[in-house]
């Protein structure tokens, strides 16, 4: 059987991901920490959950590569996998390249069934009851200008984490869906913030920990009867 406390947390290098990892690490949580690219920096963050007396194992794949996935996943058992990583390559639509939009589809997307195939049958074959938790995004529901291969791929997150929570929904796995408005990270820093701030009604960026809060609460028994949900954090923007 599965230790009933872990959790992978994809992209979990930096960002938001990073400060998921710690803030479940915290709650209770032994943590995989997945990265594609920076060693280093997912180091830093299973060290930091190794301080604070949890196990935390860092595993480096490609989440748009489904053979890599498949090699690194198949002997693994979770309790709780949260679907963080993505990217965004944002150009308005008429100067969109192919390989913008494939990039992102693929990473976002169909990054989802990727990490997700090799993972549920055996926690349904476990009887684990547990938590699925992807990452949307307020582009998704409203869109925005720029980001249009980006609004597809979190739409399409949407849809699938829906279906999929009906699928699960009599195994006991709840499969819901986060989406974060615009939060104070790296992959903001080009953004023109002071314009940004004016069409958001609390005036602020959101902070990491804010996501991070609501998924440990998704995370835990007391979320076991809320399935199928997208849930944004937002600060009222678009509502």
């Amino acid at each position: 059987m599965v230790d009933n406390k872990k959790i992978l947390v994809t992209g979990s290098s930096r960002g938001i991901g990073r400060e998921i990892a710690l803030y479940l690490a915290k709650n209770g949580f032994d943590i995989d920490v997945h990265y594609v690219g920076n060693q280093s920096k997912a180091q830093d963050t299973a060290d930091e959950i190794n301080a604070l007396g949890r196990n935390a194992e860092i595993l480096k794949f490609d989440i748009k590569n489904r053979e890599e996935c498949a090699s690194v996943l198949s002997d693994r058992l979770y309790y709780g996998i949260v679907l963080n990583a993505g990217i965004a390559k944002d150009n308005v639509f008429p100067a969109l390249e192919g390989d913008e939009w494939d990039e992102v589809i693929d990473t976002n997307l169909t990054g989802f069934y990727n990490v997700l195939k090799p993972l549920v049958m055996p926690m349904i074959s476990n009887r684990i009851k547990g938590r699925i938790i992807t990452m949307s995004s307020v582009a998704a529901l409203s869109g925005n200008r720029g980001q249009v291969n980006y609004s597809a791929s979190k739409a399409g997150i949407i849809g699938a984490t829906k279906s999929l929570a009906l699928e699960l929904a009599k195994r006991g796995i709840t499969v819901n869906c986060v989406a974060p408005g615009v939060i104070d990270t790296d992959m903001i820093k080009d953004v023109p913030l002071d314009e940004v701030k004016k069409l958001i009604p609390m005036k602020r960026l959101g902070q990491t920990r804010e996501v991070a809060s609501l998924v440990n609460y998704l995370m835990s028994d007391d979320a076991s009867y809320i399935t199928g949900q997208v849930i944004s954090v937002n600060g009222g923007l678009y509502l």
